[in-house]
């Protein structure tokens, strides 16, 4: 695989430099000079699968039994309804209510992130203060994307100003490409950097070049950049980022985090052999299989998985056994 192969030989000068010196400890993996972020987000957060019973309601229970189970896992916090939740697929009143529930059953040590993103910057507002009230700690907002040909730079400053002015909470920003066809363009970042109440953004596009300059270029603001995914998490500490989003730490949390101490002891050797074993499962449950291939994989590591969201459909016999073997072939199973 090109990213597993290179990274031997290409990410061996960018490791070493992660001892230079940098203005906030957000920068990354350095050691701190000057101010602390306002809210650390350094370290791994699950985006948490929303479970369903067989008639597709939300399975509380089984969230709550999943959630007992994560509890042992040193996770920086838990991120509800991001794409793996199937907020799409949720009302209104249910992505309220799976916060609330989520919250009663969190440690307060632990940061809770909720998706609050919608369509309209008016239902986005509404939905970001009743994340609040329901107890999330910051608002996840993804970038809206119906009239993507309309969503021009100015245009998502402007919605990500109002949002972030109206928050009670600190907002996130959300770019994943793959799912809403946008990604959220640079300068829209480096502006939206400077608010007070935007602390930070979740990049799912896999662009290490561009997460780096997103580091560079907010460096002097209060504001971290999460990696989106766990096939780049590595790469991604390279360049300054303060933590990661995964998918896979639904699955293989306990890894991932052991992952992000590697990276943050410098201990870079163990880090990469690690980081080349959770590549093909990442992108088994994320591009490969999706959501479908998270909840399966979920169920052979003690999770409660389940069905997803019609019309989301349960993998094949085959394509079970494709995503089986691909954990085993890596020392999973």
């Amino acid at each position: 695989m090109a990213f597993s192969t290179r990274l031997a030989s290409s990410l061996r000068p960018a490791l070493a430099a992660l001892h230079w010196a940098v203005p906030r400890q957000c920068r990354g993996l350095s050691t701190p000079q000057g101010s602390e972020p306002s809210l650390n987000l350094g370290g791994i957060f699950p985006p948490l699968a929303t479970p369903f019973a067989p008639t597709q309601e939300v399975d509380y229970a089984q969230l709550e039994g999943n959630l007992r189970r994560y509890a042992s896992i040193p996770f920086r916090g838990l991120v509800v309804l991001g794409s793996n939740g199937e907020y799409p697929y949720l009302a209104s009143r249910e992505r309220v209510d799976v916060v609330s529930c989520v919250r009663r059953a969190l440690p307060r040590d632990r940061l809770l992130l909720a998706g609050s993103g919608c369509e309209s910057t008016q239902a986005t507002i509404k939905l970001t203060v009743s994340m609040a009230e329901a107890g999330a700690d910051v608002a996840l907002v993804v970038t809206p994307c119906y009239y993507r040909g309309a969503m021009t730079t100015a245009a998502l400053v402007h919605h990500y100003t109002e949002v972030g002015d109206a928050s009670p909470i600190p907002v996130v920003l959300y770019s994943v490409p793959a799912n809403t066809g946008l990604d959220l363009p640079m300068e829209a970042v480096i502006t939206l950097a400077q608010h007070p109440n935007i602390i930070g953004i979740k990049d799912s596009g896999g662009d290490i070049t561009r997460m780096g300059l997103m580091v560079h270029k907010t460096r002097q603001e209060d504001f971290q950049v999460l990696a989106g995914s766990a096939s780049f998490l590595l790469a991604s500490y390279a360049v300054g980022a303060s933590g990661g989003v995964c998918a896979l730490a639904n699955v293989l949390g306990d890894p991932l985090c052991q992952l992000d101490h590697l990276c943050r002891k410098g201990q870079w050797q163990e880090a990469r052999d690690l980081q080349h074993r959770l590549i093909e499962p990442n992108m088994a449950v994320t591009r490969r299989f999706g959501i479908p291939g998270l909840k399966k994989a979920m169920e052979w590591f003690g999770y409660y998985g389940g069905p997803c969201r019609a019309p989301l459909a349960p993998l094949s016999p085959a394509q079970v056994e494709e995503l089986r073997s691909t954990f085993s072939a890596n020392g999973w199973l």
